[in-house]
């Protein structure tokens, strides 16, 4: 399970995209929210677009690995998928903020492997945000004020990433895939591979 998390405008969609165009064997965990969607977005794909009922329920039911509010809305990452995907041996990439890391790493802490990415300046991430043309001025003043908070979370991840150039930021996250998953504790049948080389002799 692979967290990626960044203060909104720095990178971490982009950079989820583009990794898992290059990495065949990595799935994306689609959130449940309740947020309206975006002219680029797609249902299913991108998001599960719930009302806030349905939302509720699935809290109630304990079907959320993790679940949030930001900015008014619920997001949440629905257990049952992760867990089919894990199960048929292939990696999990998370678009979560760091609320959303903390309550993996609460629940699946030997599984998880957390990413941070920054932006190069606040300035880059304000012009950033600006550009989408998505939010009104006093959302993006919002964003840039939780931005402020989010970032003093960077201590609780594994690894973190300044986003200066996307390709480069991509490179860095196949790397710390490629490390991961050559940890021992990682590496399924590894005894039983061990076991036949020292039957060789």
């Amino acid at each position: 399970m692979l967290a990626l998390s960044s203060p909104s405008g720095a990178g971490k969609t982009t950079i989820s995209r583009e990794l898992l165009r290059r990495e065949p064997g990595l799935t994306m965990s689609i959130s449940a929210t309740t947020r309206a969607k975006r002219p680029s977005e797609l249902a299913g794909k991108d998001y599960d677009f719930v009302d806030q009922q349905t939302f509720d329920t699935m809290v109630a039911k304990g079907q959320f690995l993790e679940h949030a509010r930001v900015f008014d809305h619920c997001y949440g990452t629905p257990k049952a998928p992760v867990m089919k995907a894990i199960h048929e041996g292939r990696d999990v990439l998370f678009d979560v903020d760091w609320q959303g890391t903390q309550q993996l790493s609460e629940s699946t802490p030997d599984d998880l492997v957390c990413v941070f990415v920054l932006p190069p300046s606040t300035a880059e991430l304000e012009s950033r945000l600006r550009e989408r043309a998505q939010d009104s001025d006093a959302v993006v003043e919002r964003r840039m004020t939780k931005a402020a908070d989010e970032m003093s979370h960077y201590f609780e991840y594994d690894y973190i990433i300044v986003n200066r150039d996307v390709d480069e930021s991509v490179n860095d996250v196949q790397a710390i895939l490629r490390a991961e998953r050559l940890k021992r504790t990682r590496q399924a049948g590894l005894h039983d591979f061990i076991v036949g080389l020292r039957g060789e002799r």
